[in-house]
């Protein structure tokens, strides 16, 4: 069985920068894409990023380009969303997940709470 699990979320100053990590565990990481999504409160659930299984290409929500980078290790199992300069807009719970394309997601993770004040 597939298991994502989110860590790096935090409170953070606008302006500022976090790391989120997603460990993967259950089948061969290496062969599926990854995504990041994030779901604030009262609005559905959005992209923000995906990269497929070898890194590239990746592609990224229109308001995050230039300041999020998604990568992945796939020795360690493990997509990264770098998020800097980061406004008060980004706050939300942000989901890793894994799927067959950059567009077609089966397996979420429990999600980490990302909030920028300003």
């Amino acid at each position: 069985q597939v298991q994502l699990v989110e860590s790096g979320g935090g409170l953070v100053q606008a302006g500022g920068s976090l790391r989120l990590s997603c460990a993967a565990s259950g089948r061969t990481f290496s062969s599926y894409a990854m995504g990041w999504f994030r779901q604030a409160p009262g609005k559905e659930r959005e992209f923000v990023a995906a990269i497929s299984w070898n890194g590239s290409p990746t592609y990224y929500k229109d308001s995050v380009k230039g300041r999020f980078t998604i990568s992945r290790d796939n020795a360690k199992n493990t997509v990264y969303l770098q998020m800097n300069s980061l406004k008060p807009e980004d706050t939300a719970v942000y989901y890793c997940a894994e799927g067959i394309s950059y567009n077609t997601y089966h397996y979420w993770g429990q999600g980490t709470q990302v909030t920028v004040s300003s």
